[in-house]
């Protein structure tokens, strides 16, 4: 698939209609390959990924429900079983993470999280152009300090998205965008 038409292509694809097969260790060193091509001002690379598969999943959701109960213990069981099976709808789980440097004398940390999160958005297009279906999420989970530790951040480190990756078991329909006269204009 030529750039422009994955870009033009991509849609969001709900975990809920995902399954196997999950990009395999060969095709997931690709899509690192694009993250990693991401434009990264400095050469700092302000950006990791973790990649949870198989029973990872699982844990992955018990860590869920943990972050969930330290930030809302009346939380419903209904709900707290929702956070426990999330990560169990799609087959791969790629994390996303900004490691950034406040203190760099010449790159702002909002370039190096932009940095980061061209890089998590590079991965996910390689995805697509590769013939997987994806789900760009954050939420309550990315920023639960509960869940950052149980993955292992650092202090200086946050979510940037967590990636669902599989294939879709049905075809998605491209969403209507804006047209660029409603997003650009000539200036002065």
């Amino acid at each position: 698939m030529q750039a422009l038409e994955a870009i033009l292509t991509r849609v969001t694809v709900p975990p809920v209609k995902m399954a196997e097969p999950a990009p395999d260790d060969a095709a997931l060193s690709r899509m690192l390959e694009a993250a990693a091509a991401a434009p990264d001002h400095g050469k700092l690379c302000p950006w990791r990924f973790l990649v949870i598969r198989g029973a990872g999943r699982e844990s992955l959701g018990e860590l869920f429900v943990r972050g969930l109960l330290a930030e809302r213990p009346e939380t419903s069981a209904a709900e707290v079983e929702k956070q426990r099976r999330a990560p169990l709808r799609a087959p791969l789980i790629v994390v996303g993470i900004a490691r950034i440097d406040p203190r760099h004398p010449k790159i702002p940390a909002w370039e190096q999280q932009a940095s980061a999160a061209c890089a998590v958005h590079n991965l996910l297009l390689a995805a697509h152009a590769m013939g997987f279906a994806g789900k760009w999420a954050t939420g309550g989970n990315a920023a639960s300090a509960t869940v950052r530790e149980g993955l292992g951040l650092a202090a200086d480190e946050s979510i940037v998205g967590l990636l669902y990756l599989g294939t879709a078991v049905e075809p998605q329909p491209v969403p209507s965008r804006p047209t660029p006269a409603a997003i650009a204009r000539v200036w002065p």
